[in-house]
């Protein structure tokens, strides 16, 4: 009796990254409540300057009261919303993206389109810019929530574009032209490229070297490039954020036609971490995308409450510089207390210099290099360590044994405790259970917190 999009088995949230938020949501940590529960370290959260916003909030109490000038603004922003969203918000975000790129580049607000959140954001591309059965080249290992948001509605096909560790996952030509063929030999149309910049999982910026590459490909190909810059405002090490927008503006090419070509998505979510929020936005030199966009948006407003706040968030550049640059030496800071206590328990991880997670080797602890001694690494991780990380399968990674680990969304004090468990882990791997054991029962899981002492005492 329902439609056939309802009863379908094609959401994609079958994978591991979603089954990991499950097994944590029905045994949650807490420090007091439930000391051996299982922390989340599979969510890209930035909570790390969270009070900074919040204080904001409290010393603007008009804005959070819909007031201007003490004077109430209610019904203004209660009554009818033009899909088009508010000009001082859409003013407001393309000077803060042009703050975050070192004002290298100037963007106009009549090419931005809001939406609820990036999510949104890609959806509506894809359908802007691909029928279904046409397809995006993505790099791996890319955000397994793309599996879902870009595929599902739309009936567009992902085809990977598989980096190697062995260049530190960076896109090639070659590897490029290789997704291209795969395409073609399957009958699929390719209509774009989709990159992530800064990279999740990889938290790494992509150089202008690379970015040069993808529109050399794109030029040739005569395809769009959708680059999602998320994490733009969490680059927090050298090298610099470059935005694809930049490039083009440097090879004089803003005029040309590839620049019709040539997309960005972008988010409030992780750079003020306000997820909640659904700030999210497209920019296009395109105009009948912009147009397109702009009245699929309708379908998934943000609210004009919503919109006036961050409006004025944003208007407040005293608060707003000194906000970036405080987080970005949190993030640095959090960043390095994690890869060393990964390091001190012998793990490495990809040097990376950006967004709210590391990207994980652990290869060396495979019992086999494949993807399902990976799924029973992830399952002991889960069930026996008690920590939910994201298995770099379910990124679509080539290669076994990568683990995607979040450091933001937690206290330093929660971090302690994930990296305890990891050193203890390690520590009595050899003599308390085999990597290769299959399944873990609950009484395994008892057994080895006494074991390691966890039981009421963490």
């Amino acid at each position: 009796m329902l439609s056939r999009k309802a009863s379908e088995e094609s959401h994609g949230q079958d994978s591991s990254y979603f089954l990991g938020w499950q097994e944590y949501e029905k045994n949650p940590y807490h420090p007091i409540h439930n000391p051996t529960g299982i922390i989340q370290m599979g969510l890209a959260e930035n909570q790390l300057s969270f009070e900074l916003v919040e204080s904001w909030l409290q010393r603007n109490s008009d804005v959070v009261e819909m007031k201007k000038d003490g004077i109430s603004i209610f019904k203004e922003l209660a009554l009818f919303q033009d899909y088009h969203g508010l000009p001082a918000l859409k003013n407001e975000l393309v000077e803060f993206m042009g703050k975050i790129s070192g004002n290298r580049i100037k963007l106009d607000s009549e090419n931005l389109v809001l939406t609820a959140g990036a999510t949104s954001a890609n959806e509506i591309l894809m359908f802007c810019l691909a029928d279904p059965g046409e397809a995006f080249i993505l790099p791996t290992p890319y955000y397994p929530g793309f599996n879902r948001d870009l595929k599902w509605r739309t009936g567009v096909e992902i085809i990977p574009m598989h980096c190697s560790s062995s260049n530190g996952f960076r896109i090639t030509s070659s590897g490029l032209e290789q997704a291209y063929e795969e395409a073609k030999n399957k009958n699929l149309n390719v209509k774009g490229v989709l990159v992530t910049n800064p990279s999740n999982p990889l938290g790494t910026t992509m150089t202008k070297k690379e970015l040069n590459k993808l529109v050399d490909f794109a030029i040739n190909k005569h395809i769009h490039i959708i680059s999602d810059e998320i994490y733009s405002g969490t680059v927090f090490d050298s090298p610099k954020f470059v935005s694809i927008m930049e490039v083009i503006n440097e090879r004089g090419l803003k005029n040309d036609e590839i620049s019709k070509h040539v997309h960005v998505i972008y988010s409030l979510s992780k750079d003020l971490g306000i997820p909640g929020f659904r700030v999210g936005m497209i920019y296009s030199n395109n105009k009948n995308v912009v147009s397109a966009a702009t009245k699929m948006s309708s379908f998934g407003l943000i609210s004009s409450q919503t919109q006036y706040l961050v409006a004025k968030l944003l208007g407040d550049k005293k608060f707003i510089f000194k906000y970036m640059d405080e987080n970005k030496r949190r993030l640095k800071k959090r960043k390095e207390m994690i890869v060393n206590g990964l390091r001190n328990a012998g793990i490495r991880c990809l040097k990376s210099n950006a967004s709210l997670f590391c990207w994980v080797d652990m290869r060396h602890l495979l019992s086999s290099s494949s993807f399902e001694a990976e799924k029973e690494l992830w399952k002991m991780i889960i069930y026996k360590v008690g920590l939910n990380i994201s298995p770099g399968s379910s990124c679509n990674c080539s290669e076994p044994g990568w683990f995607r680990i979040c450091f933001a969304n937690m206290t330093q004090e929660t971090l302690q405790v994930a990296m305890q468990r990891i050193k203890v882990f390690m520590d009595s791997n050899s003599t308390m259970f085999s990597i290769k054991q299959p399944f873990l029962t609950n009484i395994d899981v008892i057994n080895y917190y006494k074991y390691i002492g966890w039981m009421g005492n963490c």
